[in-house]
C-alpha cells in the first residue's frame, strides 16, 4: 500500500482511488510492477508524487503498467542524458518499411503513439519527481518531437515514393527531357519547426509548429524502366500529400491517442496558403508579404525532419527577412501592437490568470528577449538564436540588459514554466490558466512543493511583478505619459506637417515658433511631401512619418536657429526616407534626435557622414569625453570579428568599416559637443586605425597562410608573422584627422627565395593543400591584400586610402622591403626630406620584435652626424619648394582655408620643418628627441633640452594646436571659416618669427 498519510484528505483519496484501481485491475504487468515498487521505498515516494501532480500519468501506470516496467528495468528513469530518441524509434519502424503504406498505416500509428507514451511516461516522472530540471524536460520533449517527425518523415517519404514516384528538381537541358534520362537531384521535405519546438523548449502538452519546405520545384519520377509509364505528379502535389500524410500520422486520435498535436497555422499565408512551398517561394513571401509577427517567429526557426544541410540554406536565406544590419527599434513598434492585441484577447477573454498570456506572463518574458535580439541581432550575431537562455546570457553579455534584470526575468521566466508545466501535465491538457477547484489548487501546490496554493500564489505575484516592471521598463509605450498639452502640441505639428493648414496659417505658426525663415522651412516641407520618394511610400511607412514628423519639428523649434537645423536634419531624414525603421529609432530615444539636431546643426560633415550611414544612428545613444584606451579599442574589434566566420569575407570587411565608421561618428560628435580636445581626438582616429589594421593584418595573414603554409624568416623559422606596419605622416604622428589617408611602409624580415611551409595535416589534404610560394612573393601579396581591404569599396564605403610613397625609392619602390634593405636605404641613398619624413614615423601593427629592430634604424639614422649649413639649406630649400609646387596644383584654392592654415606662412607645416630639423640636427645631443614622432612631445623635449629661444617652443605648440582645431573644424563645417583665418594670424605671426629666428631667412 502506497504511504499517503502526508497528503491532504482530497488529494489522499485521489491517489489512493488510483492505487486501488491499479490493484484490481487486469493487466498482465501488473504484478510485476507491485514487485518493483515493493523493492524500492523511494520508487514508491515517486510515483505518489508523480499521481498528485498528473492524472495523465497515473492512467498510464494503470491501463499499460508495462511501460513503466520496462523504464524502470532498463534504469530510464534515472538516465538524464537521454537526448536521442531517433535509433530506437528507427529500430521499432524499420519492419514497416517491406511492407505497403495501406496494410501498414495503422500499425504503425499504434508503435508511434505506443513510443511517445513510454517517452511522455519517463519524461513526466523526471520533472515531477525532481530528476530533471525545466529546460531539461523542454529540451527532452523537443528532442521526443524531433525524432517522431524524422522517423515519421523516412517512412511516409518511402512511401510515397513507392505511390508517386521520386521527387526530382526540374531537368536542365531539352536533352534530359527527350531522353528521359539524368533526371534532376533528388528532393525531400524539410519540416521547420516553430515556436517552442524551435527553440528546445516544447511543453509538456504543446502544440507543434510546424513548416513545410522543399529545395526546388519539378516532378516525380520513377527509376525502374519497368515503371516509366507510370504518372508522374509535381512536385508540389507530391510534397503536399506527403505533408498530409506526416500531420495525419501524428496529429489524428486513435483509440492510442496521438503523438503531438500539429499547427500549421505559421506557414505563408497562413490557412489560407499552400501546406508546402519551395525554397524561392518561401523566401519570396517573406522579403516581399512577410509582417512583423512572423519576424518574431522566425526568431525559433530551427530544422527539425529533413536534410539539415539543405535545411541550413533556407534559414540563411530567410535571415534577412529576420535580422536587418541596422539597429531596428521597428522592432519594439511592432512588438507594442502584438501586445496590445493580446492584451484585447486576455480581457475580452477573461484570462488575467492565465501564466503565458496575462501581465507578467511567459509571452512577456519572451517579448523583452525577442525585441532586443531582433533590434540588436542583425549587428550581433550571437544574439541570432532561438534559444530564450542563450539570447538572455548574449544580452548580459553585450550590456543590453543589466545582469540583474536577467535574473529576475530569467528567475520568473523558470518558474512560470514549471507552473504551465504542473497545470498541463495534471490531464495532458493545453492549458496556461490558473486553476479554480481546490482540490486542484491543493495538487498543483503539492507538486511545486510548496504547502498551500497562496504560498505558491504569493510567490507567482512576485515573479508576475518583476516581469511587468522589466517589461514596461524595455517595451515603454511614450504614448502613455503624453499629457493633454503634449497631444494638443503635436495635433498643431501634424497639421502642419499634413498641410491641413493654408501656407498663411502655416508661416504665422512658423514664425510664432522662432523659425528665423519661415518661408524657407514651409518650401522644405512642402517639397518633401511633393518628392517622388515620399509619394511612393507605402501606407505604414507615411504613417511612421506622421508619428515622426510632429515630433521632429517641435523639437527643432528648441534650437536657436530652427529654420537653419531643420534644414540640416532633413538632408538625413530625405536619405532614410525609404527605411523608415530610423525614425522609429529617433521616437524610440528622444535624447539621440536632440543629439541628432545639436550635431547636423553644428556640422554638415556629420549630416553627410549620416546621410551616407544611416546605421550610425544609434551610436548617438551615448556620448563620450575621453578616446577609449587602445587596448579597449582592440579588444573591442577582436572581439566582434571572432564571432564571425573566417571564410566570410564579406562579413569581415562589412563589420570593420562599421567599427571605423561608429567611431569616427562619436569623436566627431564629441568634438562638435566640446567635450573633446583636438590632441585627443586625433588620438582617437589614431587609435581606431591602429585596431583596425592591428586585424587587417591579422586577417590578411590568416588567409594568405591558408593558402600558400608559412613563409620562412632569416633564420630558417616559420609559423610566426615576421611583418611590421609602419606608420607615416598623420598616422605616425598620432594626428589623423576625419579624411586622413594612411601614409604606409611594410617591413619583413623574410628569407627572400625560401619557399613557404605547408603545415602536415594541410599537405595531407590534396583538394585543399596550399601552394607553395616564396616568401618575398607570399609578403608582397600580404602587402598587397591589406592594401585591398583598406582601400576596396563596398557598399558601406571604404576603410582608407592608403599611400605608399614614402617607402623607400617611392613609386617605383617594392612594395615591401626586407628591414635589412630598409636600413641600407636610409643609411645610404635616402634624401634629407625623407629624413625628415622618418621623424614622424612609428610601428603601428605587427611583429613586436621587428618592430623594435625598426625604431634602432630609425633612431641611428636621426641621429646621424650632419652639417649644420647644408642641413639648413636644404630644409628651406624643400620647404620653399613644397610650397611653391603645391600652391601651383591648388590654383585658386591656394587661398582657401584649408591651404593656408597648412601650407600657408606660418601654418601647419613651418611648424613641422622646424621640428624636423631640430631632431636631425640636434638629436646626437639630445637623445629625448627620438622618444616620439608627435610634434607637441618633440617640442617639449627640445624645451627641456634649452634648444630653442626662452618661450619658443610654447609659442609653436600654442600655435600648432590652434591651427590643428582649426583645420579639424573646417572638415567638420566643411565651408570657407574666413573669420576664423583672421582669428589665426597672431599665431602664425609668431610662428614666421620662429622660424626667422631658426633658419635666418623668410619662409
Amino acid at each position: 500500500m502506497l504511504n499517503t498519510e502526508h497528503l491532504p484528505g482530497a488529494v489522499q483519496t485521489i491517489v489512493n482511488r488510483y492505487w486501488q484501481r491499479m490493484l484490481e485491475g487486469e493487466q498482465s504487468d501488473t504484478a510485476e510492477l507491485m514487485r518493483l515498487l515493493a523493492a524500492n521505498p523511494v520508487l514508491q515516494e515517486e510515483l505518489c508524487k508523480v499521481w498528485v501532480a498528473s492524472d495523465y500519468a497515473a492512467n498510464l501506470c494503470i491501463l499499460n503498467p508495462v511501460l513503466l516496467v520496462d523504464l524502470i528495468k532498463r534504469g530510464e528513469l534515472e538516465r538524464a542524458d537521454k537526448q536521442d530518441y531517433l535509433p530506437e524509434l528507427e529500430a521499432l519502424l524499420s519492419e514497416f518499411f517491406n511492407k505497403e503504406m495501406k496494410s501498414a498505416d495503422a500499425d504503425f500509428k499504434r508503435t508511434l503513439r505506443r513510443f511517445q507514451q513510454k517517452q511522455m511516461l519517463r519524461i513526466i516522472w523526471r520533472d515531477i519527481s525532481g530528476k530533471a530540471q525545466v529546460m531539461e524536460v523542454c529540451a527532452d520533449m523537443s528532442h521526443l518531437a524531433d525524432a517522431c517527425l524524422q522517423s515519421s518523415l523516412n517512412l511516409l517519404h518511402h512511401w510515397c515514393t513507392q505511390q508517386w514516384g521520386e521527387p526530382r528538381a526540374e531537368k536542365k537541358s531539352q536533352h534530359q527531357y527527350e531522353q528521359n534520362e539524368n533526371p534532376g537531384k533528388l528532393q525531400t521535405m524539410l519540416v521547420i519547426g516553430m515556436g517552442k519546438l524551435g527553440a528546445f523548449e516544447l511543453n509538456l502538452s504543446s502544440d507543434i509548429d510546424l513548416i513545410f519546405t522543399y529545395p526546388e520545384s519539378g516532378e516525380t519520377h520513377w527509376p525502374n524502366a519497368a515503371d516509366k509509364n507510370k504518372p508522374v505528379i509535381s512536385n508540389q502535389q507530391y510534397f503536399t500529400r506527403l505533408g498530409q500524410e506526416l500531420i495525419e500520422a501524428l496529429d489524428a486520435v486513435t483509440s492510442d491517442g496521438f503523438v503531438f498535436r500539429v499547427d500549421m497555422r505559421l506557414r505563408p499565408y497562413g490557412s489560407e496558403g499552400a501546406l508546402v512551398c519551395s525554397f524561392d517561394a518561401m523566401e519570396d513571401y517573406y522579403q516581399s508579404q512577410g509582417r512583423d509577427w512572423e519576424r518574431y517567429a522566425m526568431i525559433k526557426a530551427r530544422i527539425v525532419a529533413g536534410n539539415k544541410l539543405e535545411g541550413a540554406e533556407i534559414l540563411e536565406r530567410l535571415r534577412p527577412f529576420v535580422y536587418r544590419r541596422y539597429l531596428d527599434f521597428s522592432a519594439f513598434e511592432a512588438l507594442r501592437a502584438m501586445k496590445m492585441q493580446i492584451n484585447k484577447q486576455v480581457r475580452r477573454k477573461g484570462m488575467s490568470q492565465d501564466v503565458k498570456l496575462g501581465p507578467g506572463g511567459i509571452r512577456e518574458v519572451e517579448f523583452v528577449v525577442q525585441a532586443l535580439q531582433l533590434v540588436h541581432g542583425g549587428r550581433e550575431r550571437g544574439l541570432q538564436v532561438a534559444s530564450l537562455h542563450k539570447a538572455m546570457q548574449e544580452l548580459v553579455r553585450n550590456n543590453y540588459l543589466p545582469a540583474e534584470t536577467i535574473d529576475e526575468l530569467d528567475e520568473a521566466y523558470l518558474f512560470l514554466r514549471v507552473l504551465e508545466h504542473r497545470l498541463q501535465g495534471l490531464a495532458n491538457k493545453q492549458t496556461q490558466s490558473l486553476v479554480s477547484n481546490p482540490v486542484e489548487q491543493q495538487r498543483i501546490a503539492l507538486a511545486l512543493n510548496f504547502a498551500s496554493w497562496s504560498d505558491m500564489l504569493a510567490v507567482l505575484e512576485t515573479h508576475r511583478g518583476n516581469v511587468v516592471r522589466h517589461f514596461n521598463e524595455v517595451i515603454h509605450d511614450e504614448n502613455e505619459d503624453d499629457s493633454a498639452t503634449d497631444e494638443n502640441d503635436d495635433s498643431e505639428w501634424l497639421a502642419l506637417w499634413t498641410q491641413e493648414i493654408n501656407e498663411e496659417a502655416a508661416l504665422k505658426f512658423l514664425k510664432e515658433h522662432n523659425f528665423e525663415d519661415a518661408e524657407q522651412s514651409w518650401a522644405l516641407l512642402t517639397e518633401f511631401r511633393k518628392s517622388r520618394d515620399f509619394v511612393l511610400l507605402p501606407v505604414e511607412s507615411r504613417l511612421r512619418f506622421n508619428r515622426f514628423m510632429p515630433v521632429l519639428l517641435d523639437a527643432v523649434s528648441e534650437s536657436p536657429t530652427p529654420s537653419f537645423s531643420l534644414s540640416r536634419v532633413m538632408v538625413l531624414i530625405e536619405s532614410v526616407s525609404r527605411r523608415t525603421a530610423y525614425l522609429i529609432l529617433l521616437l524610440e530615444n528622444p535624447g539621440t534626435l536632440q543629439q541628432l539636431i545639436l550635431l547636423c546643426t553644428g556640422s554638415p560633415f556629420i549630416t553627410e557622414f549620416l546621410s551616407k550611414h544611416p546605421v550610425l544612428l544609434d551610436e548617438l545613444l551615448g556620448g563620450i569625453s575621453q578616446p577609449p584606451e587602445k587596448s579597449v579599442l582592440q579588444n573591442e574589434l577582436q572581439q566582434q570579428l571572432l564571432r564571425i566566420s573566417e571564410d566570410d569575407f564579406e562579413e569581415q570587411m562589412e563589420l570593420l568599416r562599421y567599427f571605423k565608421q561608429s567611431h569616427t561618428l562619436q569623436v566627431a560628435a564629441a568634438q562638435i559637443t566640446g567635450r573633446m580636445t583636438v590632441m585627443k581626438v586625433s588620438d582617437y582616429l589614431s587609435f581606431t586605425a591602429e585596431a583596425v589594421l592591428e586585424q587587417v593584418l591579422k586577417l590578411s595573414w590568416q588567409y594568405l597562410v591558408r593558402k600558400h603554409g608559412y613563409p620562412v624568416n632569416t633564420d630558417g623559422a616559420h609559423g610566426e608573422l615576421d611583418f611590421a606596419i609602419v606608420g607615416y605622416g598623420k598616422m605616425g604622428g598620432i594626428e589623423l584627422s576625419y579624411a586622413s589617408d594612411l601614409d604606409l611602409v611594410f617591413l619583413h624580415k623574410g628569407a627572400l627565395d625560401k619557399e613557404t611551409v605547408v603545415p602536415e595535416k594541410s599537405a595531407a589534404d590534396t583538394q585543399t593543400a596550399p601552394r607553395v610560394i616564396n616568401s618575398r612573393e607570399f609578403y608582397t601579396r600580404l602587402a598587397q591584400r591589406i592594401i585591398m581591404m583598406l582601400g576596396t569599396y563596398t557598399v558601406s564605403g571604404k576603410l582608407y586610402e592608403v599611400d605608399m610613397r614614402l617607402r623607400p625609392s617611392g613609386e617605383s619602390g617594392l612594395l615591401v622591403s626586407s628591414l635589412d634593405a630598409y636600413r641600407q636605404y636610409q643609411e645610404n641613398e635616402a634624401w634629407t626630406w625623407e629624413h625628415q619624413a622618418l621623424v614622424r614615423a612609428r610601428g603601428v601593427a605587427g611583429n613586436a620584435a621587428l618592430l623594435q629592430e625598426f625604431y634602432r634604424v630609425r633612431e641611428q639614422v636621426l641621429a646621424k652626424q650632419r652639417e649644420p649649413k647644408t642641413l639648413r639649406d636644404e630644409v628651406v630649400s624643400m620647404r620653399l619648394r613644397m610650397r611653391d609646387e603645391l600652391g601651383r596644383k591648388a590654383g585658386s584654392q591656394k587661398d582657401k582655408p584649408p591651404f593656408v592654415i597648412k601650407q600657408g606662412e606660418g601654418g601647419i607645416v613651418d611648424i613641422e620643418f622646424i621640428v624636423q630639423y631640430l631632431v636631425l640636427s640636434q638629436s646626437r645631443i639630445c637623445p629625448a628627441l627620438l622618444e616620439w614622432s608627435d610634434n607637441v612631445r618633440i617640442l617639449e623635449a627640445a624645451d627641456g633640452c634649452a634648444l630653442l629661444e626662452p618661450g619658443d617652443s610654447h609659442v609653436l605648440t600654442e600655435a600648432y594646436l590652434a591651427l590643428r582645431s582649426a583645420l579639424h573644424n573646417f572638415a567638420l563645417q566643411e565651408n570657407d571659416l574666413t573669420d576664423p583665418l583672421l582669428e589665426l594670424v597672431p599665431f602664425r605671426e609668431s610662428v614666421t618669427q620662429v622660424w626667422k629666428r631658426i633658419f635666418a631667412t623668410d619662409v
